[in-house]
């Protein structure tokens, strides 16, 4: 097939009369910009779709028009190459985006040929790119940014886009409803759960400037109870048009914010609601009893996202019965269920182990010739592999359960088994813990990774987590759990004992969830070590 055609001219009258080609009325891919903004499209009648640019207000302050032309073009693979461009040009961080999410075929599916232009024909158009310096990152370098990860135009998959258009229906049905109104969202690790909400607060964002829309001049947030997290919303929110960084708060803020002004926001989608408070933390400056149950006062329409598998804090402990004690008395919609896994790209009989393994079982470790799954003897052999695995793909990071002293005193504590001496992860400001490089040098906890990815993880599964020999099932041991926050308040739990281990094995999903290429484990406990190895050799039997 013919190379790539890349035309750069200026975006004037001039320039756009003088268009000339096959691909004048043929499928082709275009981007507008200046220094600082750009807008993205495609189009079959380009000279055309140039005009109405340059008719447009906002268009006429970019500089530049650059053609992307290709003689195998069809109309899926330019809807396509448009939304990877819109994609990678807001992880690239270089210019704002004027795109709004209209612009972009937001659903997966398959047409002819899609490997050669969603993979090899985009790398060819991205280098190109990176040699006329009109972006900044590499593929692979973009490709490992949480900007990138969460950005609100993904494609989604069908029952994602399904999700995203109901929540954008019962919004626009219920903003004027007398009585709040909840909605809430169900899914484990990896379902794309971030992604959705992300994708909805950018509509709806849209729609609040669009003067016909029901939620026009409506006042909405996403709210995040992860400061990791939030440091990539706001990032994504800073090259967004429809996005301004005071669309996300943490819940605390966000309440403490709406009683001084005595106003209900309009709409509030909150991400993991598993991590929002059920009793008073002075600490974190929240007083009242619930935060769940203050959101839903202070907002119009409350669309929660949960996990009860991902609960990690006995104050901030949520369960079935927990939950819906709170919104009972609010006309809510029956809950939504993601279900499809898209962080590991691994067989259901593997995921299926891992689910097994966190309810304590242990199985015969199944055959994925897709999917690293390794065991490890010695958490220095681990460490060495992911360190060349970090070289490789980027983003293998050593995690670990919260089984080793960590204090913010400004010290270093470190993790240390046998030959193994790591310190816990540090914090860096703005950047996340696992796009900071030196991050690889050190072992990450539940509270740095959680809703992140990453490409390889290893996991050191810490004193806490022992095996019984007679049952052949996972032993939580509480007492070596040193998670001392994750514990308080436990004297309020009658069963206490089972709130705790249901914590530790939370922990457990949270860590061995986020590989989307591999999972390696090491395990303090000899017996548990033991036994993971003697299953691991019977996996090398079977392949």
């Amino acid at each position: 097939m013919s190379k790539i055609d890349i035309k750069t001219m200026p975006f004037d009258k001039s320039s756009i009369d003088s268009i000339n080609g096959y691909y004048t009325d043929y499928p082709v891919v275009y981007f507008l910009n200046n220094d600082t903004t750009v807008y993205i499209g495609e189009t079959v009648a380009v000279r055309n779709r140039m005009r109405d640019h340059l008719n447009n207000i906002e268009r006429k302050s970019l500089m530049k028009m650059s053609l992307i032309i290709h003689e195998k073009f069809n109309r899926s693979a330019t809807y396509n190459i448009e939304t990877k461009l819109i994609n990678y040009f807001l992880a690239d961080e270089r210019y704002k985006l004027q795109n709004k999410s209209q612009t972009v075929n937001s659903v997966m599916h398959n047409y002819y040929e899609k490997k050669f232009f969603n993979e090899e024909l985009f790398e060819e158009i991205w280098d190109e790119l990176l040699n006329r310096d009109i972006v900044d990152n590499s593929r692979y370098t973009i490709e490992n940014k949480d900007i990138f990860k969460l950005s609100p135009f993904k494609e989604l998959s069908i029952e994602q886009l399904e999700l995203q258009q109901k929540i954008i229906k019962v919004c626009k049905q219920h903003i004027n409803d007398d009585e709040p109104y909840v909605f809430l969202i169900k899914g484990e690790a990896g379902v794309g759960k971030s992604v959705v909400l992300s994708s909805v607060i950018n509509k709806i964002q849209e729609l609040s400037k669009e003067k016909s829309s029901p939620l026009y001049k409506s006042n909405n947030y996403l709210l995040v109870n992860h400061t990791e997290m939030l440091k990539t919303y706001k990032k994504i929110a800073g090259n967004v048009k429809a996005l301004t960084k005071k669309n996300f708060e943490k819940p605390t803020s966000f309440i403490n914010q709406r009683k001084k002004l005595m106003k209900k926001a309009d709409i509030v989608l909150v991400d993991e609601a598993h991590l929002l408070l059920t009793k008073p933390d002075p600490y974190n400056n929240f007083v009242e009893e619930n935060q769940l149950q203050e959101i839903i006062r202070h907002s119009k329409i409350v669309i929660a996202v949960y996990d009860d598998k991902q609960v990690l804090k006995m104050k901030s402990y949520w369960d079935e019965e927990r939950l819906h004690s709170i919104i009972g008395n609010y006309n809510t919609e029956p809950t939504y269920k993601l279900t499809n896994q898209f962080r590991m790209q691994a067989n259901n009989d593997m995921v299926n182990w891992i689910d097994q393994f966190i309810e304590k079982k242990i199985n015969k470790i199944p055959k994925d010739p897709e999917y690293d799954f390794r065991i490890f003897e010695s958490a220095t052999d681990m460490y060495d592999v992911i360190h060349e695995m970090n070289k490789e793909y980027g983003l293998a990071r050593i995690v670990s359960t919260f089984d080793y002293i960590h204090k913010k005193d400004n010290q270093e504590y470190y993790v240390e088994e046998d030959d193994f001496k790591l310190p816990w992860n540090g914090d860096y400001g703005n950047i996340t813990w696992a796009e900071q490089v030196d991050s690889v040098r050190e072992v990450g906890s539940i509270y740095t990774i959680q809703g992140f990815d990453l490409n390889y993880v290893g996991v050191i599964l810490g004193p806490s987590i022992s095996y019984d020999e007679r049952t052949n099932e996972i032993k939580i041991l509480t007492d070596n759990y040193k998670d001392t926050e994750a514990f308080r308040g436990k004297d309020e739990f009658q069963n206490s004992d089972e709130v705790k281990e249901k914590i530790i094995l939370n922990s457990l999903n949270v860590l061995m969830k986020r590989g989307i290429h591999g999972l390696f484990i090491y395990a303090s406990d000899p017996k548990l070590r033991s036994r993971l190895l003697e299953l691991s050799k019977y996996k090398k039997d079977l392949i």
